[in-house]
């Protein structure tokens, strides 16, 4: 069995496959050359993160493909129905990364309440000259403890959202289509576990109305999520981080509702005009940015490596 991954597989990966007797193929093929190298070299397994695409026409070129992997979450570059109605596995890791993206996150909500994005710009700028008044403008921040913390979404990262909201004493909602509940276990380094049940809510208004910090961890949507609509139900200076995936917040209706002050802050790790995101967004002081970064850690991409070959092997062992 021959596996490309096109993105990157880490290192342990990597070894996990090459254990099991599988090649791995230590290439980077653009998009346009994918379906001939895959074809020229008996590819039977293709595994990409969010840069490679694979749609219909890539599927029906390579008629020796068995496994479509993605390294994450989100599916959104993967033709999945018609893979799997063409026979082919796809296999992802929903799991691997949820503490990495949680943690970037919390890493915003902490920037934004304490102005750390602002000040990093500005004081190798004006620290020199307006020490002072940088830090009388910088006094207005708040705590994360005791605030409320909503969670728009219930899946692995929307639980370790929830988790590390808990951990750092905020009260907490999440809002789901249908009301769910769940157990979540906090585990400590000594051995300890703390379960919490939490039921979510499908009442947007009351959960809008609520929430001092919101975190969106979403699958990719058709609509936005977050519009003027949504933005007009929040509490005044409220606090927004979107991790999920670009268009799942209106970012038009975002600049106006911070410069109305209705919005205190937000944080971008996803952009609708991804990789190209507006200027207006990029030089706007009130947002604290990130390069869609909420998965790339060294521990999140060992485990999505390890997570896949494991995949991989167990689905080598079935079709053999």
């Amino acid at each position: 069995m021959k596996v490309l991954a096109n993105d990157g597989i880490s290192k342990a990966g990597e070894q996990a496959l090459k254990n099991a007797g599988i090649e791995i193929l230590d290439n980077r093929v653009a998009q346009d050359h994918v379906i001939n190298f895959i074809n020229e070299n008996s590819v039977d397994v293709l595994l990409v993160r969010s840069a490679t695409k694979v749609r219909q026409d890539l599927i029906d070129a390579c008629p020796g493909l068995k496994i479509i992997g993605r390294g994450g979450i989100g599916m959104d570059n993967i033709d999945v129905e018609y893979a799997i109605e063409k026979g082919l596995y796809v296999i992802n890791t929903p799991n691997a990364s949820s503490k990495s993206v949680a943690e970037l996150v919390f890493g915003h909500f902490f920037s934004l309440a304490r102005f750390l994005h602002e000040s990093n710009r500005l004081m190798p700028l004006e620290g020199e000259t307006h020490f002072d008044a940088m830090k009388k403008s910088f006094s207005k921040a708040y705590e994360l403890s005791g605030k409320t913390l909503g969670v728009i979404g219930f899946g692995s990262i929307g639980q370790e959202v929830v988790k590390m909201g808990i951990s750092l004493g905020m009260k907490v909602i999440v809002l789901t289509r249908k009301p769910q509940t769940k157990v979540l276990s906090l585990e400590f380094f000594d051995g300890q576990t703390v379960n919490f049940e939490i039921t979510s809510t499908n009442d947007m208004d009351a959960f809008l109305k609520d929430a001092d910090f919101i975190s969106i961890n979403t699958p990719k949507t058709n609509e936005y999520i977050i519009d003027t609509p949504q933005f007009e139900k929040m509490k005044d200076g409220v606090y927004i981080v979107n991790t999920a995936r670009g268009g799942v917040i209106n970012e038009v209706a975002l600049i106006d509702f911070i410069e109305s002050g209705k919005v205190a802050g937000a944080a971008l790790d996803v952009f609708e005009k991804e990789p190209n995101p507006e200027v207006i967004l990029l030089m706007n002081p009130a947002l604290s940015l990130s390069p869609h970064v909420g998965g790339n850690t060294v521990d999140a991409q060992e485990k999505i490596g390890v997570e896949l070959a494991e995949q991989i092997i167990k689905i080598k062992e079935t079709i053999q």
